[in-house]
């Protein structure tokens, strides 16, 4: 099996290498089809997604059976700022893998965000609810998703929220660092989601990859909780007081930081999809948590 990584130096590319090399996730083993697959891991100073003939180019010399589209502009606050290059990457760059995909076989896996949907209604979003974006990151991104579902037949949207992994700067690091630094820390608890460990969502891709169940997914951890209470328990895993963490309101965080991105109130996601499918095997968000916390002394970089 040939399979191409783009976004290989981010979160989520690097827990793909590291359960195609091991054969094994923190879940469970991988599917035995990935043995001996022959992996092409490459980031924007290797390929360029944006570049139409640089993508084409590729795939004429290498023939791909699967791609993961792990390359995004994800600085949120940032793509407010600079929305033509976020742009370029999140809808631009998955239309010219779409179309390669699409002119080879390959099948496409297309990463995508919770940052669809407003957030103005409470509970949890399904797949065929209708996104509504309110940042300039989440209209990217929907831009990308109608782009690759347009272009490539056999293709995977799966949106997923809240990620953080081993490799790379993340919510769960920046607490800790905060924690450490500071010694107290103020997070909003007005806005509820599903934090998500790139790990499990890399298992479930390599899942939902060798299917032909094509379309759009959900794919987070499971259970709903607060920016807050997510802090609270990670610096609590680290040995601190929860306490630390003192509580504000998106209002208040806005009036103090006016050139953020607006997020969604309401960021929680239903696994529909997955579970009528390859079926739902993420795990709870503070059980996935407490193997990151064990884990992320050895693997954490």
């Amino acid at each position: 099996m040939r399979i191409l990584i783009t976004g290989c130096n981010g979160q989520l590319g690097h827990e793909l290498q590291r359960l195609l090399a091991s054969g094994t996730a923190e879940i469970g083993p991988i599917p035995e089809a990935y043995a001996d697959a022959d992996i092409t891991a490459v980031d924007v100073a290797d390929l360029d997604i944006t570049d139409a003939a640089a993508v084409d180019a590729l795939f004429a010399r290498e023939a791909f059976d699967i791609v993961f589209n792990g390359a995004a502009y994800t600085n949120v606050d940032g793509c407010e700022a600079h929305e033509d290059l976020a742009y370029a990457v999140n809808a631009t760059g998955a239309e010219n893998l779409a179309r390669a995909c699409a002119a080879t076989g390959a099948k496409l896996v297309h990463v995508s965000t919770d940052y669809v949907f407003s957030g103005a209604e409470p509970g949890e979003r399904t797949e065929l609810d209708e996104p509504d974006p309110i940042s300039a990151y989440g209209r990217t991104k929907l831009a990308g998703e109608r782009a690759v579902r347009a272009a490539c037949d056999r293709s995977f949207v799966v949106r997923t929220a809240w990620l953080y992994g081993y490799v790379g700067k993340n919510f769960v690091k920046t607490m800790l660092r905060l924690a450490d630094s500071l010694g107290a820390l103020t997070v909003v608890d007005d806005q509820l989601g599903n934090p998500t460990s790139a790990n499990d969502l890399a298992y479930e891709l390599l899942k939902i990859a060798l299917t032909d169940d094509y379309g759009i997914y959900h794919c987070t951890n499971n259970g709903i909780c607060s920016w807050a209470a997510f802090a609270r328990a990670i610096v609590e895993r680290a040995g601190y007081d929860p306490d630390i963490v003192s509580l504000c309101t998106s209002e208040e965080y806005a009036a103090a930081h006016p050139d953020a991105a607006r997020r969604p109130a309401y960021s929680a996601l239903a696994n529909a999809h997955l579970a009528q499918t390859i079926g739902d095997e993420m795990r709870p968000w503070d059980v996935a948590l407490d193997s990151f916390m064990a884990n992320l002394g050895k693997l954490g970089a």
